[in-house]
């Protein structure tokens, strides 16, 4: 079934309305009740790098921090979508290392390093990037490290019949909200599966919640490190920042986030339908103002600037939308 999505963000062009973004928006309380959304808070959406949290459970559950001696700055890399910086790449091979594995069983593939975008900056052309610069290697070294901790097959880690994406879709079920739990393929080879975004948000209320140890490691890590979960300009490290610890935030690929409030006891989910990146990032920052959390750093993430090549401003992208209480 086909979202019931609505307009959140518009972009302008000479005072005009040119472009239309829509989607949706779910605030949850610790207990995942439905507090206030918009558009379709109820709808399935794939919840791509936004899972990763949860991903990286079976580790923790399972003591995979202890058994290796991983701190939080591991952890925070099993949780990223980072940019492929030398620090992040540095700290993958670190972990495969402490595993007994290589970046040659890495089976994410790779791509442009985040960073360039990031930065402003044209990446160099002809090169083939490594999979240690992968924005999911973090996460695929934690996989790996799980296998060789249980004695699991190494090879076959991606395989949604395989032990550990077992007990990943088992979790995954909590939050499906007596739902279906329709399972894909992500962009880094790994199974993904839609979520109720209201599922989705209920996940990083409980993660800011910290009920269970697992809980607890991850929100720390991720706002302990969120330079290792992001990058240098990315929108994750500047929420997380602006949050001062309070808010764990991810960001998945095709116009989801999803934010957890540790002194709210507040669970976020936001999704733009087209999945374009400054419309989702107008949108969150909306959700946060609306919700009275303090956005005073973020204003230009909220109100995007439109230039042209040559520099000159044309436009800009704002928020229409207004929460509504459930």
């Amino acid at each position: 079934m086909i979202p019931r999505h609505v307009p959140l963000v518009v972009t302008t062009r000479g005072g005009a309305t040119e472009g239309v973004h829509f989607g949706s928006v779910a605030v949850v309380n610790a207990r995942g009740r439905l507090l206030f959304g918009a558009g379709d808070p109820r709808a399935l959406n794939f919840t791509r790098s936004a899972l990763k949290p949860l991903q990286a459970m079976p580790f923790l559950e399972d003591g995979g921090m202890a058994h290796f001696g991983f701190g939080s700055h591991e952890l925070a890399l099993m949780c990223a979508s980072h940019s492929g910086e030398a620090v992040h790449a540095a700290l993958v091979q670190g972990i495969l290392a402490r595993a007994g594995n290589s970046a040659r069983q890495l089976q994410c593939g790779c791509h442009v390093p985040h960073y360039f975008a990031a930065a402003g900056v044209e990446a160099p052309t002809g090169r083939k990037w490594p999979a240690l610069q992968h924005n999911c290697s973090g996460k695929h070294s934690g996989f790996l490290a799980w296998c060789r901790m249980r004695e699991k097959n190494v090879a076959h880690y991606l395989d949604p019949a395989h032990p550990l994406q077992q007990r990943i879709a088992v979790l995954v079920r909590r939050y499906a909200r007596g739902g279906r739990t329709v399972r894909g393929v992500d962009g880094c080879g790994a199974p993904n599966y839609v979520l109720p975004l209201a599922g989705l948000a209920q996940l990083y209320a409980g993660i800011a919640g910290g009920a269970s140890g697992a809980q607890r490691a991850i929100f720390y890590a991720m706002t302990r490190h969120p330079d290792l979960v992001s990058g240098t300009g990315r929108f994750d490290l500047a929420l997380m920042r602006a949050g001062r610890g309070d808010w764990v935030t991810k960001a998945g690929a095709m116009g989801v986030h999803a934010i957890g409030v540790r002194s709210r006891g507040l669970g976020i989910a936001v999704r733009i339908a087209d999945g374009t990146p400054y419309a989702l990032q107008a949108a969150t920052v909306a959700v946060l103002d609306q919700l009275r959390l303090p956005v005073a750093g973020l204003r230009a993430w909220r109100h995007a600037v439109m230039r042209n090549f040559a520099g000159r401003v044309t436009g800009g992208a704002k928020p229409v939308f207004s929460l509504t209480r459930a």
